[in-house]
Parts: structure tokens; C-alpha cells; sequence
């Protein structure tokens, strides 16, 4: 029976420790993949955790990361379906390993990659969810503007929404990353890319409110970085910030399952493309690397449009 996610976090603890060879070959798998791409450190953090979670199963089963061959990939697989990981999580594995094994062939470190001939599980298309233009009009509404807090949420909903930022991008904005002259923000996004992001006058407006009465009572006298503060002067973390969301949506009278922090640049881009945005633009606003990844939002648009025909034309 596949295991909860607190049942697998805990088989994992109780695996081998990480051996030392393993622990340099992935240390130096990851400087040298940082230095060729330049990845976010959520990308690399996660590369981390899945080589070292297959190193200390191996040490398990009597072998770390260099004699594994492809026979042990399989069953590290099997292992990983027994317990419930789903094919996503399968995939990305993969090619991590694929990655990581074809690096130690390129430096002569092993003769052969495991990984080569091995075929990535097929994933199902899952359709970003966004929420209804009056649904995010009731989360933007949710946040009590009395407190300093309260004005720095109504300020992060806004801002997350209005730039279809990711959630890592949000959290880390620096106070100067704001020209609030030139209604811009600048936003280092994934591959340490940057791009600039127009505000809009909602999103400018209350950002405008954080800074001049909030973020001074949160700072106290202290010069901080961050944009956006915690009481303890710090920037809040993608998890608080998730806890954030769901607590307003729940305010909002929306369904706490049906959102996520992701679900608001998901209906940013959506709703740019109801009302008529480029393709091109819309990939530049969000910093994707492919337009191809882009596209999937017009698959969105379209199924929405689909579900509005049934529900209103009187042969739907």
C-alpha cells in the first residue's frame, strides 16, 4: 500500500547515512551544474535531495552512486512506486540521474551511463488551475488592513498577482528590486535571469501603502533588504507565504484545495489571455524559457471557454 508523505519522509530517515564519496561526487555534480546553467538553489536544493535520498537507499542495498548500474535503477524505482512517489516525482529523478551519470561519463570518472536507455514515465498533461477574476477579487479583499501585517499581505497578493511572479521570486524581492517612479519591478527569476515587470496601478497603489506605513513599523530602526518583512524583520518563506494564501482563501469563501500560491500567477496568465494578450509578451512577463511553456495556457483559455458554452448555450 503506497505510504503518506510523513510515513515516506520517515522510511527515508531511517536509511544509511550518506557515505563520504558519494557526498563529494555530488557536491562537485552540483558546482560544476550550477557554474554550466546557473540554477535557482530550489532547483539545485531538490537535485541534492533526490541524489542523496538514491545514494543512501543504495548504501542500503550495499552500494553507493558509482557502481550502480542499470539493474539497481529499476529497482530504486520500483522501491520509490512501492512507496508511493508519483510519476512526476519518478521523472524528475530521472533526470537528475540522467544528468548526474552522464557528467561522470563526460569525465572519464565511469565507462557507461545507467540511465542511458531508460525511458522517463509518461505524465499525464495537468492544465494549470486559476481562479475566477471574482475569486481573486475576494482574496486580494481578504487581508485585514488594520495591521502592518495585514497591509503586507494585501500588498504580496497583489504584487504575485499583478506580475505573475513565481513563489521564490516573490519571498526574495529585494527592497530595491521596487521603481515605483517607473511603475517597474525587477524580478530575478529561475537560471538567475532577470526581467522587468510592469506594477500596474492596483498592485502599485497598495505596494506604495506597504512601504510608507507598514514595512517601517516592521523594520523598526533596522536597514533591512527584504521587500517584504516579518515582524522579526525577516522575509517571509515560501511555506508562510503558502499558509498565507490558504488562510485568505478561506476568508474569501474559497476552497482551500482549489488554490495554491502557484494558482495566482496561474490565473495571471490566464486571465492576460482572456482579455487578449500576445503569446510572446506573456512569456516574456512570466520568464519562461520556451514559448512552448507558455502555451499551455491557451489550452486553459480554451477549456474555460468550452466549459462556459455548456453551461450558458442552449445546445451545450
Amino acid at each position: 500500500m503506497p505510504r503518506t508523505p510523513a510515513e515516506r519522509r520517515q522510511r527515508v530517515h531511517d536509511l544509511p547515512p550518506l557515505r563520504d564519496t558519494d557526498a563529494r561526487a555530488i557536491e562537485a555534480f552540483l558546482d560544476a551544474t550550477w557554474a554550466e546553467a546557473a540554477l535557482a538553489r530550489q532547483t539545485l536544493a531538490s537535485y541534492r535531495r533526490d541524489l542523496e535520498g538514491f545514494s543512501r537507499w543504495r548504501d542500503g542495498a550495499g552500494g553507493g552512486l558509482a557502481g550502480a548500474d542499470r539493474g539497481a535503477l529499476f529497482d530504486y524505482l520500483a522501491w520509490r512506486t512501492r512507496e508511493g512517489y508519483s510519476p512526476r516525482s519518478n521523472a524528475r529523478l530521472l533526470s537528475v540521474l540522467r544528468a548526474f551519470y552522464a557528467q561522470a561519463v563526460r569525465r572519464g570518472v565511469r565507462a557507461d551511463d545507467p540511465v542511458a536507455l531508460l525511458e522517463p514515465p509518461r505524465l499525464p498533461r495537468l492544465l494549470p488551475k486559476a481562479l475566477a477574476e471574482s475569486e481573486i477579487d475576494a482574496l486580494l479583499a481578504a487581508p485585514d488592513l488594520a495591521t502592518p501585517q495585514g497591509l503586507r499581505d494585501r500588498a504580496m497578493l497583489e504584487l504575485m498577482y499583478a506580475c505573475g511572479l513565481r513563489v521564490s521570486e516573490l519571498v526574495d524581492l529585494p527592497s530595491n528590486a521596487v521603481n515605483l517612479r517607473q511603475g517597474v519591478l525587477r524580478v530575478l527569476g529561475k537560471g538567475s535571469k532577470e526581467r522587468l515587470v510592469p506594477l500596474g496601478e492596483e498592485a502599485q497603489h497598495w505596494l506604495e501603502c506597504y512601504l510608507a506605513e507598514a514595512r517601517p513599523q516592521l523594520a523598526g530602526k533596522r536597514a533591512l533588504a527584504p521587500l517584504f518583512l516579518t515582524p522579526r524583520g525577516e522575509a517571509p518563506t515560501r511555506q508562510q507565504f503558502w499558509q498565507l494564501v490558504k488562510r485568505m482563501a478561506a476568508v474569501a469563501g474559497i476552497d482551500p484545495k482549489r488554490i495554491s500560491p502557484h494558482g495566482l500567477r496561474h490565473s495571471f496568465a490566464t486571465h492576460l489571455l482572456n482579455h487578449g494578450a500576445d503569446l510572446r509578451a506573456l512569456q516574456l512577463l512570466l520568464g519562461h524559457a520556451s514559448l512552448s511553456t507558455t502555451q499551455i495556457y491557451t489550452l486553459v483559455a480554451r477549456e474555460q471557454l468550452k466549459q462556459l458554452h455548456a453551461r450558458h448555450h442552449p445546445r451545450g
